[in-house]
């Protein structure tokens, strides 16, 4: 469909000026505010409104305040007319994300992309409402007449490209967003196609390089759509909309009948260089859906469980930076773990803890090209003298992860501080040695061709673990309080010198196998001397401590203890009873732990899927199916998973979506389907 173009002019773009409502108006409105909605049977009446759009900015729930989101949801009362108007704020499981292996974006269920980093996933957001409001940049496409529209969204089979269906009383219309993956350039397609009858819509593209602070000049090209231009960033909209400036903001109106297709093709580029070209978006998107299904197609079976196995591999594939093999933990940075808190950290780097877990999730399904990349990636990135060890990494092995604070962004839902870069970094924790040598066992035993420069890495990282495996340090949970002798920490100092044992007699690799046999000996008394409470029947957080830690879970799952070991049972039931609330379970109790930070969070549920872990392990299969069940209905409705989940409020919180929530997912299922799954094959290779 070919569109006339708006008159060639010039404009900037900074913040909207909303319409302000009197305090009468703003009283009766606020009034009809009933409650807010959690449930997913809310999701099917979903509307828009311009006007309670504007309350939400005069009350303080959008705009440039935090907590927004111009969502609405209307009930249907027994009179047969609109009911109460409910204002709900938004959600992390509202969001959806379309990637193209080197970045991501945030789509939200009204159509807006909220958060996107360019070129690369650490690179500076260009659109940050995720982090803010719309003037912090964000990129909507969505029905004009918002009072009756229905919302539904699904992925197309078993990829990364969206649809999101918006259905009105005129018609409906598909909107299709995705990034094509490997194909030299950076470039985001959004295609609006006419279902049935005639829907007009609108668009609002507000561009703010630099994590929401820069504002770019924007002019017209020759052709059709706009570029974009601040410093050495530069960003080209192509599309036969018109488009012009009003506030700063680029905006359009359109529409579209049954049949007609509206294409939107955003790419990035340097400014120095002359602008990327244009791609044809149909082409692109039938490409895009083939590389997406062959990939997919190559998952092994996992019964009943192989959609959600795929649809996690998928993600996990979305967010492995292609040019290296490194794996983003999320695409995300400062998602809170408790609604209006402080714990809100950076997760665009590559965690060695990580190693192991995503080692086994694409070896046992069946992905060893995506093992080795990750592996290869290992390899390099801890090369280098081992007292620089690293807990965490750029996606190219980059060192230098400084973390600061974005005074300008006000955070989700009003979650400070907006964090950039990750100062845990520095800190010293002891099992990472122990998930790089058990991935580099792991990799050996699943087949992958040795590197030849691991060996000596490996020796000269055990050498200095021997030398300071008797330290505190800040453990799995990177604590910003004081180090401890944290009993997970020695468990997997205990790792590294039992893998390397076992290369040794399993593998023919060369070493000092009784040097490592007498130290991993003594790590081994260490721990059952230190770290187990007889008063407790359980092991505990600390070496001293009486508080429990979901780490624990993972002393079975790597072969420190048999699972029915009486000192492992007893830890299961204690952490059973003391952390698994409604189903999911905690890391530790916050307001009991000295971790440096305030007491709150979700439920960590990566810990969720090793306690069913456990429940394998030790025979009891049908609780674990059925807890395992349960966890997957925590899934938004894409089958996307967050960090953690809060019981109480029924919401996902946390980096979204998260690489290692989705890693255990995988797991779990296959030691579900599995005799030898990833958890029997840590612990008793």
């Amino acid at each position: 469909m070919k569109l006339p173009l708006a008159p060639k002019r010039r404009h900037a773009e900074p913040a909207v000026t909303k319409p302000a409502l009197g305090p009468e108006r703003v009283l009766r409105l606020s009034r009809k505010v009933v409650s807010i909605l959690l449930d997913e049977r809310a999701r099917d009446k979903l509307t828009y409104n311009s006007e309670t759009r504007n309350l939400c900015g005069a009350t303080g729930l959008s705009g440039r305040r935090p907590g927004c989101f111009a969502q609405l949801r209307f009930q249907t009362v027994g009179r047969g007319v609109m009911g109460d108007l409910q204002i709900i704020p938004r959600r992390i499981e509202d969001y959806a994300i379309v990637g193209d292996c080197e970045t991501a974006a945030l789509i939200a269920i009204n159509g807006s992309i909220d958060w996107l980093c360019w070129p690369r996933f650490d690179s500076g957001a260009c659109f940050a409402a995720l982090l803010g409001g719309s003037e912090h940049g964000r990129w909507l496409i969505a029905p004009k007449d918002e009072t009756t529209t229905r919302v539904t969204r699904r992925y197309l089979g078993n990829s990364l490209i969206l649809v999101t269906t918006f259905e009105s009383t005129t018609g409906a219309v598909e909107l299709v967003d995705f990034m094509p993956p490997g194909d030299g350039g950076a470039n985001l397609v959004r295609i609006v196609r006419g279902i049935r009858g005639r829907v007009s819509l609108r668009t609002e593209f507000i561009l703010r390089f630099d994590y929401g602070s820069v504002v770019p000049w924007v002019e017209h090209l020759p052709d059709e759509g706009l570029r974009a231009i601040a410093g050495p960033e530069m960003v080209v909209l192509h599309t036969p909309v018109p488009l012009h400036g009003r506030d700063f903001i680029s905006v359009g109106e359109f529409d579209v009948g049954a049949g007609e297709n509206v294409p939107f093709i955003l790419s990035y580029g340097l400014s120095h260089l002359p602008p990327p070209k244009g791609i044809h978006p149909e082409r692109a998107l039938r490409e895009t859906e083939k590389y997406w299904g062959d990939w997919s197609d190559r998952c092994a079976p996992a019964g009943r469980w192989t959609e959600p196995v795929k649809r996690s591999l998928v993600v996990l594939k979305g967010m492995t930076y292609l040019p290296t093999g490194g794996i983003v933990a999320a695409p995300t940075t400062s998602l809170p773990e408790q609604a209006g808190g402080v714990r809100n950290w950076d997760y665009r780097y590559c965690w060695l803890r990580d190693a192991t877990f995503t080692l086994l999730a694409f070896g046992t399904a069946g992905y060893y090209e995506e093992a080795r990349g990750w592996r290869d990636w290992l390899v390099r990135a801890v090369a280098g003298r081992p007292d620089q060890l690293q807990i965490m990494y750029g996606l190219s092995g980059e060192r230098r992860l400084p973390e600061w604070e974005v005074p300008w962004l006000p955070g989700f839902e009003g979650a400070r501080p907006v964090r950039i870069g990750n100062a845990a970094a520095g800190q010293l924790q002891l099992d990472v040695y122990g998930e790089i040598a058990d991935a580099m066992f792991h990799a050996r035993a699943h087949g992958l061709p040795p590197v030849d420069r691991w060996s000596a890495i490996g020796r000269a990282l055990l050498d200095h673990l021997e030398t300071i495996w008797r330290e505190p340090d800040e453990g799995i949970w990177e604590v910003r309080g004081p180090r401890q002798h944290f009993t997970h920490s020695k468990v997997m100092a205990w790792v590294a010198f039992d893998r390397a044992v076992k290369a040794v007699e399993q593998l023919g690799v060369p070493g000092s196998i009784e040097r490592w046999r007498t130290i991993r000996e003594a790590i081994h008394a260490d721990v059952c001397r230190n770290g187990f409470d007889y008063e407790l029947g359980s092991f505990v957080q600390a070496y001293g401590s009486k508080a429990l830690d979901a780490s624990l879970l993972l002393l079975p799952i790597v072969g420190f203890l048999p699972p029915s070991d009486r000192r492992i049972v007893g830890t299961l039931q204690a952490i059973e009873q003391r952390l698994l609330v409604d189903g999911v379970v905690f890391r530790y109790d916050t307001g009991k732990t000295e971790d440096g930070l305030p007491p709150g969070e979700g439920a960590f549920l990566a810990c969720s899927f090793w306690f069913v872990d456990n429940l394998i392990l030790q025979g009891r299969v049908a609780q674990a199916s059925a807890m395992f069940e349960r966890l997957l209905a925590l899934r938004n409705d894409v089958g996307l998973l967050a960090e953690e989940y809060d019981p109480r409020t029924k919401r996902q919180m946390g980096n979204f979506p998260q690489a290692f929530s989705h890693v255990c997912l995988v797991n779990t299922a296959y030691n579900l389907t599995r005799y030898d799954g990833p958890a029997e094959q840590r612990a008793n290779r």
